[in-house]
Order: C-alpha cells, then structure tokens, then sequence
C-alpha cells in the first residue's frame, strides 16, 4: 500500500524536471542580459565603454569563482540549500540591478547574478541523483540544450525589452521570473543529506577571485591608466603573486577547490590551454560585434542597429552552437576525432575573417556569428571526450570541472581584452573607437583561434575507453558550458 509520503514525493517528482530545466533557463537568461546592453549603459550613466564592459565581465568572473564553490558546497548534504542560496543571491542582483540611477549597484547587481552559472552543474546532479538513470540522462540532455537555448532566448528577449520600455526593465522581469523559479525551487527540489560532506576551500576560493579581479582589472584598464602606469604594473603583479600562491595553495590541499594536479596530465593541460584561448577568443568577437552593430553609423563605420537588433545579431550563435553538438555524432563517423577540435577553430577563423572584412553589411554579420557558433560547439563538445580518455574514471568530474573553470576564465578576460584593444584605438575625448579597432580585435581573435586549433592538433586521444554513459554526460554537461560535479565523490557513495 502506497503511503502518503511516498505518494507526495511521487508529485514532487512529477515536477522535478520542468523545475530543474526552469532553473537552467532563468540562470542562462539572466547571464546573457547584459551582453546586448554595454552601448546602452554606457550611454545611460555616462561612463567609458571600457566601464560598460563591466557589466559583462564582471558576471564572467564571478562565474569563474563560484563554479567551483558551488559545485563542491553542492556535492554534499546541502546541495538543496545550495540551490536556494544560489537563487536567492541572483533575486538580489536583478533587484538591485534593477535601480535606476546607479552604475555601481548595476555592476553590483550583474556581480551577483553571475552567481547563478553554478546552478546547471547542481540541477543535472540533482536529476543523477533523484531520477531513475534512463530518465536522468534524458533530463541531462534536456538540461544541456536548454541552458544553450536560454541565451539564445535572453538575447533577443534583452533587445526587445532594451529598446520599448528601457534596459533597466530587463532586469525587474528577470527578478519576477527568479521569484517564480525561486518558489517553485523551495517546493520542489529535493534534499540531499544521505550524501556525504565535503571541506570547502575558502583560502583557495577567496584567493583566485583576488587574483583573477586583479589581472582583469589591470587587462581592462590599460587604456585608462597607461600600460607603464604603477597602479596598472602593481595590479598585474600583485595579481599574477597572488594566483601563483593559490595554485600553490591548491597543489598541497586535500580538498581543493579546482584538482590542479590534473594539469600533469599533458592531454589534460593541452585541452585546458585550448579552453581558455577558445574563451578569450569567442568572447572578444561576440563583445566587439554587440558594440560594432550599435555604433552610430555617422562614425563611417558603425551600423546604427538597436539594442534589439544587436540581441539578434547573437541568436545565429547560439542556435548554431546547438545544431553543431547535434551533429557531432555525425562528424566523428567520417572524420578523425583528432581533427574536430581544430575544424572548430578553423570555423571561427573563418566568422572572425568575415567580421574582418565584411562587416559594413548586417547580414555578413549575422552569417559571421552562426559561422562562429559552429566553431564553439564543435569545439567545445568535443573537448570532453579528450579528457574522459585521458584521466582514470575517477577523475573524470574533476578534469571536466577544471575545464570548464578554464573556458570561463577565457571569457572574462576576452570580455575584458576586447575593451581594452577598442579603448586603445579610442581617440582622446572620443565616445567611440575607429573602425580599425574592430579589426585589431579579429585580428587578435584570429591568432588566439589559431594557435588554440595548433594546440588542438597536438592533443593525443588516449586508448583508454570510458563507459559510454560517462562519455554521454560527460559530453552533456561539457556542452552547456557546466562544471561536472566531482565524479571522484559520487563513486564512493
């Protein structure tokens, strides 16, 4: 006979996986909404494009840190508090980037919302853990696409918003829609305490935020303060110490917060080098091409688009993205699998050679982006398999996870390297750079590509074959631009 409870954990159920796809929605949206948006709020609070960027890339840095603290904090008994923190700290930054008025609390507010990229990885190790294995590979799919498809959606949804009601409207129906998953995140998702705890490592958590704020800060800032100033030369240095003491923190701890000691692995080192160039390289087209569409067109190069438009400009990127993973079953068939990592980089090559020279029409653009889209999923999805070959199953979670931390590195700095290669083709008292800066940064973007593709090549597939379930996830995870849950941790339960 069926018992009550049994029979209400039996809807909450029912309803754990419109929830968890939900949750990976809302974080992809609200991550994306400042991307179409820097010309706005440059033009808004009357600060320098380069201060815009911010706006951006300070997301992508808190990203950067809190992947891996909410993947450990979660891959324990207090993943469902976890959860819930996590959304209630993103409600926050919507609010409070949501106020008027006020440049900080906007960069406050995108700060906070970048927490919400830890939240994919614990949804698909909720759906591991609390779905049956068919039905949790499934929703391990489904959770990839959607978190793709989610930017494609905040995009153009930013856009529209943007250009009839007002940028700062974006964010008031990113705070309704987080309120709503929020809630339905208390109901709704399980807890976890038949898991064992782990140690948090705060030293090493708080030491890469430090190190890596710094180094961006001074990457940002060198069209601002002078390449030789001492402020910027104190704050790489200062910087560049302080991540060279966490990685020193990180190769002596027990438990800590990204598994350096996998970089050993020569395959596993060479694929995280590509992540990262990869990650600057995306990142500095698709913030160059978000500020080039909005340029005035008075500038005699600029294409005087929207917002709205500029939040079109990226959907060819994502939905080719997609289309790529879902072809790349079908590309490993007829080609060698050592060759699809740098295919993917010859097709950016080729988005960031039409954005070179054939900018001054809209449409090459749109083309340039879904080209550039091919060359990241390709690029990207295949890179997991690499590293599953390369590291003892056990290992696998932990080499995906540093990784990921890799790839999104690469974004905040490309974020804030395209800033400061257009700042320094700004002319003094100038709003906007010349053309030549958007060439300097393909340019820039190709090289980056090239030598990631190069490094691509000299990846070695290792014979070791994991479980073909492994792989999947592996690659599904990988896909969404997630931070696989330690595998190590899950074995031993």
């Amino acid at each position: 006979m069926t018992s009550i409870d049994d029979t209400a954990r039996t809807g909450e159920r029912a309803f754990l996986v419109p929830v968890l796809v939900a949750i990976c929605t809302i974080v992809a949206v609200v991550s994306s909404v400042g991307a179409p948006l820097i010309p706005t709020v440059a033009d808004t609070y009357g600060v320098s494009f380069t201060s815009a960027q911010w706006s951006l890339t300070i997301a992508m840095l808190t990203g950067a840190v809190t992947v891996p603290v909410l993947g450990r904090l979660g891959d324990g008994p207090r993943r469902r508090p976890v959860v819930i923190s996590a959304l209630v700290v993103v409600l926050l930054g919507c609010v409070f980037a949501a106020i008027p008025g006020n440049f900080t609390m906007l960069i406050i507010g995108r700060g906070l919302q970048g927490v919400g990229l830890g939240l994919m990885p614990l949804a698909m190790a909720v759906a591991r853990d609390h779905l049956a294995p068919h039905r949790a590979r499934s929703c391990v799919a489904a959770l990839s696409v959607t978190a793709v498809a989610g930017i494609g959606l905040g995009y153009p949804l930013t856009g529209v918003i943007a250009h009839y009601f007002g940028f700062h409207a974006c964010f008031v129906l990113a705070a309704a829609a987080t309120l709503i998953v929020l809630v339905a995140a208390i109901l709704v998702v399980p807890g976890s305490g038949h898991l064992q705890r782990h140690p948090l490592d705060i030293v090493g958590a708080v030491s890469l935020g430090l190190g890596l704020t710094l180094v961006l800060l001074a990457i940002s800032s060198g069209g601002e303060w002078g390449w030789t100033s001492v402020p910027l030369v104190a704050c790489a240095a200062v910087g560049v110490v302080v991540i060279a003491g966490w990685a020193a923190h990180e190769l002596r701890s027990d438990h800590p917060i990204v598994q350096l000691r996998l970089l050993r692995n020569r395959s596993v080192l060479t694929a995280d080098v590509t992540g990262l160039l990869a990650g600057v390289g995306m990142f500095v087209l698709s913030s160059s091409v978000i500020r080039f569409v909005q340029t005035p067109a008075d500038t005699g190069y600029g294409l005087g688009r929207s917002a709205m438009i500029a939040g079109l400009v990226l959907v060819p990127f994502s939905l080719a993205s997609v289309l790529a993973n879902k072809l790349l079953p079908l590309a490993s068939g007829w080609m060698p699998r050592t060759l699809i990592m740098p295919t993917g980089a010859l097709f950016f090559v080729g988005a960031l050679v039409l954005f070179l020279f054939g900018r001054s029409d809209l449409w090459i653009v749109f083309a340039a982006m879904g080209v550039a889209g091919l060359g990241v999923g390709f690029t990207f999805a295949a890179m997991p398999a690499f590293i599953v070959s390369a590291v003892p199953a056990h290992e696998t979670g932990s080499a995906l996870g540093v990784n990921q931390v890799t790839r999104t590195v690469g974004g905040a700095i490309g974020s804030a390297l395209s800033a400061t290669v257009l700042a320094g083709y700004t002319a003094p008292g100038a709003l906007y750079p010349g053309g030549d800066g958007y060439s300097a940064t393909a340019v820039a973007g190709i090289a980056l590509w090239i030598v990631a593709g190069l490094l691509a090549l000299g990846i070695p597939y290792a014979t070791r074959r994991p479980s073909r379930e492994l792989v999947a996830e592996s690659v599904d995870s990988t896909a969404a631009g997630t931070f696989s849950y330690d595998i190590e941790s899950r074995s031993a339960r």
